[in-house]
């Protein structure tokens, strides 16, 4: 090894104990998540949304085939 090897040192951090971490008291609290942060959406409702715009978007993909079919079949 070479005269300027740099050797490792044990750091106390103030307040730490050997172990390396905080105090119990000193933890703050877990997280609980962020499914509960804002206001209670009653006015939306999570179900029957996706009949109407799907119908819709079936019916306007067959008036499109529909006509591109008839196009097709005048021009031949």
């Amino acid at each position: 090894m070479s005269a300027h090897a740099i050797t490792a040192k044990s750091r106390v951090t103030p307040g730490m104990k050997g172990g390396g971490g905080p105090h119990p008291q000193e933890t703050p609290p877990a997280e609980d998540g962020v499914g509960g942060t804002g206001p209670r959406e009653t006015w939306n409702p999570t179900k029957g949304w996706a009949v109407g715009p799907l119908t819709a978007i079936v019916v306007v993909s067959l008036l499109i085939a529909g006509f591109f079919l008839a196009y097709a079949i005048i021009i031949l």
